[in-house]
């Protein structure tokens, strides 16, 4: 009798078990928020060590007398004169910055030109060069004595260095990319578009700007001009080298931050430090705060 083949029965592999619905996504989710949170407590951690922290041991300082350091500030004529001074060169100097930036960013957006990525260069200049080389430029520039336009303009009676006019340069030259670089990536966001269909209907160049491009660009305008205004309130070293330091007469605020910390008046000195703080600090989130959440 032949031997029967019996087949063996087939044994299938264990099924894996089935991942819960939604337990990756979740996993997903927690990493990613995990990651975020650490990287927001670096940043915070950063800028407190770096901004608030200092500025806390300033205000502190400043009011380590209550308001007696601040008020003898205002006492003295000089200092007040070195406030207004400082006040007066940084709105000069935001009115320029204002009309140039505009202007030039126009330019960079709107036209093609030789040169264009030149310009567009230089216009980072004054961030890429220490305030001193600024000063000194303007020195060689300006002297009265060896200056290359110094000499001719000091002959008809116009003194420029050590002088307000060479303030003015100075903190000019070195705010002058803050508008600039505020305008242009809103000017390129919003397009031409709208400036050609009113060209095609008959608008010309000045309403354009006035009723289409100004509109669109007005919260970049304002808010570089606010970076302009506290750039300007705190340049120290190109205003030293051309200022000339004359009490009462060009002496800014930053040179009597310096000048009270040399001769050991440091309440004065941080009391006048937490003034110029204050202002810039205070302009940056008045705007912030009033700046639509749409407009960035």
């Amino acid at each position: 009798m032949a031997d029967t083949l019996v087949a063996e029965p087939v044994v299938a592999p264990p099924t894996p078990p089935r991942p819960q619905p939604g337990g990756s996504a979740r996993r997903l989710r927690r990493r990613s928020r995990a990651v975020r949170y650490t990287f927001r407590a670096i940043v915070v951690v950063y800028l407190v060590m770096l901004v608030g922290w200092p500025l806390t041991l300033v205000a502190q300082r400043a009011f380590g007398k209550g308001l007696t350091d601040i008020q003898e500030l205002f006492a003295d004529p000089q200092i007040r004169h070195a406030f207004i001074l400082t006040v007066v060169v940084a709105l000069i100097s935001v009115a320029i910055n204002t009309v140039f930036g505009i202007s030039i960013s126009i330019l960079l957006v709107r036209y093609e030109f030789p040169g264009k990525r030149v310009l567009s260069a230089f216009i980072d200049l004054p961030l890429a060069v220490s305030p001193i080389v600024v000063g000194l430029s303007l020195v060689l520039v300006y002297n009265g004595r060896s200056g290359w336009f110094g000499p001719a303009l000091e002959s008809a009676g116009f003194k420029v260095m050590y002088a307000a006019p060479a303030i003015i340069m100075a903190t000019t030259f070195v705010s002058l990319p803050l508008v600039i670089r505020e305008v242009v990536p809103v000017l390129q966001e919003i397009g031409t578009d709208q400036e050609q269909a009113a060209r095609s209907l008959g608008a010309n160049a000045f309403q354009r700007f006035r009723r289409i491009t100004l509109p669109s660009i007005k919260w970049a305008v304002i808010y570089g001009m606010v970076l302009t205004l506290a750039r300007s309130l705190g340049e120290f070293g190109a205003v030293k080298v051309v200022s000339g330091n004359v009490l009462g007469v060009t002496r800014t605020a930053t040179l009597v931050v310096e000048e009270k910390y040399l001769n050991f008046d440091k309440s004065g000195a941080y009391a006048t430090a937490f003034l110029l703080a204050l202002i810039s600090v205070a302009c940056i989130i008045t705007v912030s705060l009033l700046r639509p959440k749409d407009q960035g």
